[in-house]
């Protein structure tokens, strides 16, 4: 087990997720204990079944990832993730009212500029 203080961890993360690869690291804030960081490659935790498309989607389903970023972590590609998300009832696409009705009205425009010249 090792141990890190908080500026340390600040100024030098890249040593501490090494040694967490290891062992755990316990992250000290003002000599008090605030939080470990555990490799995830230890044990073969990303190795199990469906470790890696839970931890994508847990991530993706609170924001934290891409649609696209999730998929690599899951190992999927992105249409295979988004039918994933689908079984498990997680929108692949996120948009507000206003979103979506300008995305409506951006489509009409289209829709009219696209359609064909009335012959004179």
């Amino acid at each position: 087990m090792h141990a890190v203080s908080v500026s340390g961890l600040k100024h030098n993360p890249a040593d501490a997720l090494r040694q967490a690869r290891s062992s755990l690291v316990v992250v000290l804030n003002r000599d008090q204990p605030d939080a470990v960081l555990i490799g995830l490659e230890q044990g073969g935790v990303l190795q199990a079944p469906g470790v890696r498309a839970a931890l994508a989607t847990a991530l993706f389903r609170d924001g934290e990832l891409s649609l696209a970023r999730a998929a690599r972590v899951a190992e999927m590609d992105v249409s295979s993730f988004i039918s994933h998300l689908g079984r498990l009832g997680i929108p692949a696409i996120r948009l507000t009212a206003t979103e979506t009705n300008t995305d409506l009205d951006t489509l009409e425009l289209w829709l009219q500029s696209s359609s064909p010249m009335p012959a004179r």
